[in-house]
């Protein structure tokens, strides 16, 4: 472990080292996006180097791809998996539910895809991620290029109808250039700041041309493990109705804590 190891990414750290505990021998695991993800990968990494994990992961990003063959963790494309047996991926955000907002890492559309894929979705996070009512957070949409400025002023009518207190939306920039997913389109990010029924929301939304995919996961998530600076962690289980707690060790392993971004 650094020596200045900051507590929140002590937090992400010890979620992600209890969250590959769900993680056997041969499976097929759904990598995800961000930098509480790219803890996770970093430990699979190492468990396929010193406990001979053998597994096959799919990635939600391009970054991850190229973060999980770096740490010798195999990748292949979801179409030659077919389906998972495990996703563990972050969030912007998730309530009482499990409900989450995703996307602020740019890789919702895919994230989505490889989630619903697998058998068991969960999310490693910290406690400032939770929330009573999503919105915070801005809720991102991936749309296409063409005619993107009239699929945001359809998003904003539509809003006018739904139960948010927010109805405003800003195209996401990289730099001085509109910021480009993996499959090629822009993401609106809609400052929402209350969300009071997401089911609906994310239901109208995906009506609207142009719009491809939101960063709303609804019923989706069924675990979430928090980290915390003390290196205690909490794991909600949604289906079994169950709350466990553990102590994680942070041992001082250099090679895994190198390179990693948030």
């Amino acid at each position: 472990m650094p020596k200045n190891m900051s507590p929140i990414d002590k937090a992400k750290y010890v979620a992600a080292k209890r969250a590959v505990s769900y993680v056997e021998d041969g499976m097929k695991v759904g990598l995800g996006t961000g930098s509480t993800a790219a803890w996770m990968v970093r430990c699979l990494g190492d468990m396929v180097r010193n406990e001979g994990l053998s597994i096959t992961g799919v990635a939600t990003s391009t970054r991850t791809a190229t973060l999980a063959r770096e740490v010798g963790v195999p990748i292949v494309t979801l179409d030659e998996a077919k389906w998972l047996d495990l996703t563990i991926d972050g969030t912007d955000e998730y309530d009482a539910n499990l409900n989450l907002i995703k996307g602020g890492g740019g890789a919702l559309l895919q994230e989505k895809i490889v989630a619903t894929a697998s058998d068991q979705m969960v999310v490693i996070a910290d406690l400032t991620k939770q929330v009573d009512t999503l919105g915070a957070f801005p809720l991102p949409v991936e749309v296409i290029p063409f005619g993107w400025q009239t699929t945001k002023a359809l998003i904003e009518e539509t809003l006018v109808n739904l139960d948010v207190l927010g109805r405003s939306s800003a195209l996401r920039m990289n730099n001085d250039a509109p910021y480009i997913t993996d499959e090629g389109n822009y993401i609106l990010d809609l400052q929402l700041r209350r969300i009071g029924n997401a089911r609906q929301l994310s239901l109208v939304l995906n009506q609207i041309p142009g719009l491809v995919e939101n960063g709303l996961f609804v019923d989706i998530c069924d675990v979430v493990v928090i980290g915390n600076g003390d290196g205690t962690v909490e794991t909600r289980d949604i289906n079994n109705g169950t709350v466990e707690h553990d102590q994680i060790e942070v041992e001082e392993t250099d090679n895994l804590f190198a390179d990693i971004a948030d």
